[in-house]
């Protein structure tokens, strides 16, 4: 256990500045649940840890949905903000930065995969870094190295810089979603876990205030649309081009985005200290501060937490004659543990023992094959995942651009087609609630929910290939938002309900890495479909969606419903 410092706290835990003071000499006593929990029923078969943890997840059933899960749920959902902010981002900027530097229609793609690129990377090595550097600097760190980057990119004058500064501010943001799950997870009571679908509904509006902000930029500060870019090799000396000084909007963009991360940063940094995870603290056999971390959540909500030391030696008692130290047996528990919610399996033994870890997570994998059932919906969910993220990714890079060129050719003004952005992606708010309730409701069906959501979502985007007034480029534009919106909130939140709980981690994070390894190259297809003709990428996105679809329907029926556990 780590040592205190000069003031007695311990350096792996914080209080909340969100009334972590607060006088609970006074404050209500928690209900018989909390004081149950302490006795050992319903925890045969379970490890030393295993019993530990359950322990605490007890202890913040008792205590409901307070303050402090509040706060938690809300920064984590600005970590969900920031990810749609900056997908939206590149899209919107495209069309200014193409003119302003000249790279061709094929180029364009690039600059697309180089955020996925950044996105997958960052998913991975955070996903393995938050189970050893620990939930608060990993919290942390993600968001700051978005922060530096993306102030970073208002400022380059060539293509290459700007790919690279795309890729680097990708790998902050990509360790976001499975951080901030992972954290959300580890602090919610269980009968308020469909917050975690909620938490997409941050996602829209982050599209829409960057939209707000683009709005206000862009179109302002930017080039006429007749002229050519100054590094077009075909520019006559001395002819009008689009220069940097002309077209400084999409760079105020930018720098307002950058500014916007770094606020968030400080959200979770300086207003807010956050709390280490007391699971994992268990996990790293820190008891006490784990404890510790339980009292400062529980004082924060005006309670008073019953789980001591005390408790803890009482299971270690009746846990049998072979336990080991509280603080090995934890460790070791800890090492195999599996984060629900889509993040990556890590573990201490990547360091100790490669090889046997190695073997280990491939027989934990063989498991999701194990049945014919359990293997028809791993190898289903995959497919879902792979081309959702293959459909959402062409349409979220290239529906700006496609809109853009749409509404020029017919005389729509630029101003108008950011003003279009705005009114488009509204609606993706309702489309996350209504697919967060649904979610809840038994009779209505998820498998139909998604088949219907991703249905429509593809007849948009062959709709929107057939047709060009702005009504209809608006209308469907709208509805392909309001069904991705809907759909990825049912896909996010079932998926790790479908599988059991000792797979459930491993199913849901594979599942993201074929989701992010598809989301890289299919942009490049459609920068090439792009250069042929304005509605390729639409059809590529489409066909990506339907196949989705397919899969939908064969999902086995029992696995809608859920996991018990």
């Amino acid at each position: 256990m780590d040592a205190p410092d000069a003031e007695g706290k311990h350096p792996d835990i914080a209080t909340s500045r969100f009334g972590g003071n607060s006088n609970v000499r006074d404050a209500p006593v928690l209900t018989d649940a909390a004081h149950d929990a302490t006795h050992n029923f319903d925890m045969e078969g379970l490890s030393l840890y295993e019993k530990k943890s359950l322990l605490i997840q007890r202890e913040l059933d008792a205590m409901g949905m307070g303050k402090h899960q509040w706060y938690i749920w809300s920064l984590c959902g600005l970590g969900y903000f920031l990810d749609l902010l900056w997908a939206q981002a590149f899209g919107l900027i495209a069309t200014p930065l193409q003119k302003e530097l000249g790279f061709s229609d094929g180029q364009l793609g690039n600059i697309f995969t180089a955020f996925s690129s950044g996105l997958t990377a960052g998913a991975f090595v955070w996903g393995v870094l938050v189970d050893i550097i620990g939930r608060r600097w990993a919290f942390n760190g993600t968001v700051l190295i978005t922060s530096i980057f993306s102030l970073c990119l208002g400022a380059p004058n060539t293509y290459n810089a700007v790919l690279v500064l795309t890729a680097f501010n990708g790998f902050g943001i990509g360790g976001n979603i499975p951080i901030d799950t992972t954290i959300c997870l580890e602090f919610l009571p269980k009968n308020r876990r469909f917050l975690l679908a909620l938490l997409s509904i941050f996602q829209p509006l982050g599209v829409i205030v960057c939209s707000g902000i683009a709005y206000g930029f862009v179109p302002k500060y930017s080039c006429d649309s007749d002229l050519p870019s100054c590094h077009s090799s075909t520019l006559a000396p001395g002819a009008p081009c689009c220069t940097k000084s002309s077209n400084y909007g999409w760079r105020y963009l930018m720098f307002t985005l950058g500014g916007i991360s770094l606020f968030v940063f400080s959200m979770r940094f300086v207003v807010f200290t956050f709390q280490e995870s007391p699971k994992y603290l268990l996990s790293k056999g820190k008891d006490e501060q784990a404890l510790k971390v339980l009292e400062n959540v529980a004082k924060t909500n005006g309670r008073v937490s019953r789980v001591t030391i005390q408790s803890f030696e009482e299971l270690e008692r009746g846990h049998g004659p072979d336990v080991r130290s509280s603080s090995e047996s934890s460790a070791e528990a800890g090492t195999s543990m599996i984060r629900e919610g889509g993040n990556a399996v890590a573990s201490k033994s990547f360091r100790d023992a490669p090889m046997k870890t190695i073997k280990r997570e491939l027989k934990r994998v063989s498991i999701l094959f194990s049945t014919p059932t359990l293997a028809r919906l791993t190898i289903l969910v995959w497919i879902i995942y792979a081309f959702d993220y293959w459909g959402f990714s062409v349409a979220g890079s290239f529906l700006p651009t496609i809109l853009a060129r749409k509404n020029s050719s017919i005389n729509v003004s630029i101003s108008e087609t950011y003003r279009d952005y705005i009114i488009i992606y509204t609606p993706g708010l309702v489309g996350v609630a209504l697919g967060a309730f649904l979610i809840q409701v038994p009779h209505v069906g998820r498998k139909y929910a998604m088949l219907l959501s991703s249905l429509l979502m593809a007849i948009s985007l062959f709709l929107f290939a057939a047709v060009n007034t702005q009504a209809s480029n608006v209308g469907l534009n709208t509805m392909e938002y309001f069904f991705q919106s809907m759909f990825n909130a049912i896909l996010y939140g079932w998926t790790p309900e479908a599988f059991p709980a000792s797979v459930r981690g491993t199913a849901s994070g594979i599942a993201s890495f074929w989701g992010r390894l598809f989301s890289i190259f299919s942009p490049l297809i459609a920068a090439h479909l792009l250069e042929k003709s304005l509605n390729g990428p639409l059809y590529l996105a489409g066909a990506g969606v339907l196949v989705c679809c397919v899969a939908i329907l064969g999902l086995p029926s029992r696995a809608m419903v859920g996991q018990k556990d």
